[in-house]
């Protein structure tokens, strides 16, 4: 889900195991909008609490008209990137309706810090109950600064797609229509579903591919058993540091590591970023595939450790870091000039007290078994921030965030959810429905987002479809 965030595929670094969202396009050569910052509330149902900081946000005037409507990007778990200003389906949408753009960006994310550092009792504010008062407030201002009286799109992706549909839910007054795109909508600690798309997509692009992804960790498994066994895994993926089948987190963060090579691509699957020579995106579903069955690369195992090679060119790493103390090391940092405040440790502390969405292996239809297992989520979470955020306190913030906001049994009018068929994140987002008000777009073939990214020839007909209807659907909105 992850909004307007730069992630890098097949990621070693662990703060990144935990993003989900939209990848910015490439930098291009046109002029940036400049930054400019809203004075923002840090804690909106606190009313005796007066403190405030610094919101960032982009405005682009072009293609408004007084009197037009104001298309609202919402930012996510990321920086967010003010090329998405000048790029995407929804600057067409603008033009077709003479609205303005604007981009908010996320507390906490960002340049945006509500506090001096990313301390556990300085994350107190870090919701997305926060967040979405953050927009409403937001929108009031500006309606009353630039004198706007047209109505309000909110559009998101991944997360910030699940915040465009609550953003409807809770501010129906300020926010007239939403586009929800691939956003989880029910909150689920143990998102075994996830593995089951990737393998879906897997099996779509080469039969065998599938099977032969889980006969190299079945093997990586029997090697994880033994000292020769952990030699062997230490040369043949290039590992940082010597393999010690002993240390139970260890073991599962290699397997997370070798099993994300294939969900990072699966997840982002021809996505349109190229168009202005974005690197690494030639590499597909169909490449992975392609090599895993190429018996000239040498055994099953050899194909995975060439998968594993090209996923550490790709992420511009020398080896593969997968220990878990390494990641912890990474998480527990405060500090804004951190790694960790890319987002990692934001998000992960979102998912531990929200959301939980934790890409376990223990799924009833795959083989894997508890390889990647819940509970090495779940201790993460008390290992990072501290013991009072155990598994009681994770289920607690589940169900209080299906509560709140209904799942995918949400009541929401003037919204579309958009879903691609190989993007995981559709099993836990609507992708059907006989609601008055919603209506659902289930995309075959696409990936993550891929209906916010610019057009381009070669899109399919459903992909082409897609964003028609939802500029169809905004139109209607705006004049409502």
């Amino acid at each position: 889900m992850r909004s307007l965030i730069i992630i890098t595929l097949f990621a070693t670094l662990s703060a990144k195991k935990f993003k989900q969202g939209l990848l910015d396009p490439p930098m291009s050569n046109i002029p940036l909008h400049s930054e400019k910052w809203f004075n923002q509330t840090l804690d909106h149902f606190k009313p005796g609490d007066s403190r405030t900081w610094l919101q960032r946000y982009w405005i682009n005037w072009e293609h408004y008209k007084k009197g037009g409507p104001v298309l609202l990007m919402i930012g996510g778990e990321g920086e967010a990137n003010p090329v998405w200003l000048s790029t995407g389906a929804w600057k067409e949408y603008a033009e077709e309706v003479n609205g303005a753009m604007m981009l908010l960006e996320h507390r906490y994310y960002g340049k945006s810090h509500p506090t001096n550092d990313l301390s556990v009792k300085n994350l107190n504010w870090l919701n997305s109950r926060q967040a979405l008062a953050d927009l409403s407030r937001f929108v009031v201002a500006m309606k009353a600064d630039h004198q706007l009286t047209g109505n309000w799109i909110a559009l998101g992706g991944s997360y910030p797609g699940s915040l465009a549909a609550w953003a409807r839910l809770k501010y129906p007054h300020l926010i007239s229509g939403a586009v929800s795109t691939s956003g989880p909508l029910r909150a689920k600690a143990n998102f075994f579903e996830y593995l089951e798309v990737v393998k879906s997509a897997l099996e779509s692009s080469r039969r065998g591919c599938a099977e032969a992804v889980e006969d190299a960790i079945t093997r990586v498994k029997y090697l994880t058993t033994h000292r020769v066994g952990w030699s062997l895994l230490t040369r043949k993926f290039n590992l940082c540091s010597p393999f010690d089948g002993h240390i139970p987190t260890d073991v599962a963060n290699l397997f997370e590591s070798l099993i994300g090579n294939f969900e990072g691509v699966v997840q982002y699957n021809r996505d349109n970023r190229e168009f202005e020579g974005a690197k690494w995106t030639n590499v597909t579903v169909d490449t992975l595939c392609d090599m895993m069955l190429d018996t000239n690369l040498g055994s099953i195992l050899a194909r995975m450790k060439e998968v594993n090679t090209l996923a550490l060119k790709m992420a511009g790493e020398k080896c593969l870091d997968y220990t878990y103390k390494s990641q912890l090391e990474e998480l527990q940092q405060v500090s804004w000039n951190s790694s960790a405040a890319e987002g990692g440790r934001q998000w992960t502390y979102q998912t531990c007290t929200e959301f939980g969405w934790y890409q376990s292996s223990e799924s009833p239809k795959l083989p894997l078994g508890d390889i990647i297992p819940l509970r090495f989520f779940e201790y993460m979470c008390t290992d990072i921030f501290g013991p009072k955020f155990d598994v009681e306190l994770i289920n607690r913030g589940i169900e209080d965030t299906n509560t709140y906001y209904g799942g995918t049994d949400i009541q929401v009018t003037n919204t579309v959810f958009v879903h691609g068929s190989i993007d995981p994140w559709h099993a836990m987002g609507i992708t059907r429905t006989n609601k008055s008000g919603m209506e659902a777009i289930y995309i075959e073939g696409t990936a993550h987002c891929a209906n916010m990214y610019p057009p381009r020839k070669d899109d399919s007909v459903q992909l082409k479809n897609a964003r028609k209807r939802i500029g169809e659907l905004i139109s209607q909105w705006v004049k409502s």
